[in-house]
C-alpha cells in the first residue's frame, strides 16, 4: 500500500480527477466532501498528506487547516479558486505547506505532493499519534516544559514566565508563522487589540537575551505583516 493522501473537496469531479492522478503514481487516496467527514477520517487514520479545498459546505478550508494543526504535522496543500495574496498568506499562516489555485495541472499537483512528502519524511516524524512533547531542541536552542528551563548553546537563559511561554509557543508551532494576535491570546489569554505593542516588546527582550542579531535573527524571525516564526 502506498502513502495515504486525503483529498477534501465537495466538487466530486475535481476530487476524482486528483485521485486518479495520485493513484496512478502509487498513492492510496481517500476522499471527503466536507470538513467534518475529513476530521473524522483523520482521527481514525491520519494521512501522510492532505489536500484541502477552501470552499467547503460546512467549514472553510482555513478553519479546517487550523483544526488539523492543533494535533497533526503532516503536510497540507490548499487547493482553491481564490488567488488573492492575502488568501495565500492566511493559508500559510494557519499551517498550510503549499497552495495551488484552480484550474491546475494535475501533474503539477502530483509534483507538489511529492515535494512536500520528501521534505516531511526527512524529519522522520510519525503522525500515527497526536503531537505530544515536553521539550524541543532546535539548532542549539533547548527548551523544556517539564523543568521550565531554556538553554542556548549549553548556557541557561534567564527568562520570565511570559518570555518562556512565548518561546515555547513559537517552538510548538515551528515552521508555521504565528500572528501577533494568536501569540498574545495564547500567552496572555486576553483579547488582542490592534494597537497592542506588547508582543513586539516582549519579542525584542527575548531576542536580546538570546543575543540575536536584530537584522538577521537566527531563531525568532519576523514575517513582516504576518507574524513570527521559528524555522
Amino acid at each position: 500500500m502506498g502513502l495515504q493522501i486525503l483529498v477534501v473537496d465537495d466538487e466530486a469531479a475535481i476530487a476524482d480527477l486528483v485521485a486518479v492522478y495520485l493513484k496512478n503514481d502509487g498513492y492510496t487516496v481517500s476522499k471527503c466532501g466536507n470538513a467534518m467527514d475529513a476530521l473524522a477520517s483523520i482521527a481514525h487514520q491520519p494521512p501522510d498528506l492532505a489536500i484541502l479545498d477552501i470552499m467547503l459546505p460546512d467549514m472553510d478550508g482555513f478553519s479546517l487547516c487550523q483544526k488539523i494543526r492543533e494535533r497533526y504535522l503532516f503536510p497540507i496543500i490548499m487547493l482553491t479558486a481564490k488567488i488573492e495574496d492575502m488568501d495565500k498568506i492566511m493559508g500559510l499562516t494557519l499551517g498550510a505547506d503549499d497552495y495551488i489555485t484552480k484550474p491546475f495541472n494535475p501533474l503539477e499537483l502530483v509534483a507538489r505532493v511529492k515535494t512536500q512528502l520528501r521534505r516531511y519524511t526527512q524529519y522522520n516524524v510519525s503522525e500515527s499519534v497526536p503531537i505530544k512533547t515536553h521539550e524541543y531542541d532546535i539548532k542549539g536552542l533547548w527548551i523544556s516544559k517539564t523543568t521550565h528551563k531554556c538553554m542556548l548553546y549549553q548556557e541557561e537563559l534567564s527568562l520570565t514566565p511570559l518570555e518562556f511561554s512565548i518561546l515555547w509557543y513559537l517552538c510548538e508551532h515551528r515552521g508555521s508563522v504565528v500572528s501577533s494576535e494568536d501569540l498574545f491570546e495564547a500567552v496572555w489569554g486576553e483579547k488582542y487589540m490592534d494597537s497592542n505593542n506588547t508582543v513586539m516588546t516582549h519579542i525584542a527582550r527575548l531576542r536580546e537575551k538570546m543575543h540575536e542579531n536584530r537584522r538577521k535573527p537566527k531563531f525568532i524571525k519576523t514575517v513582516w505583516g504576518v507574524g513570527y516564526t521559528i524555522e
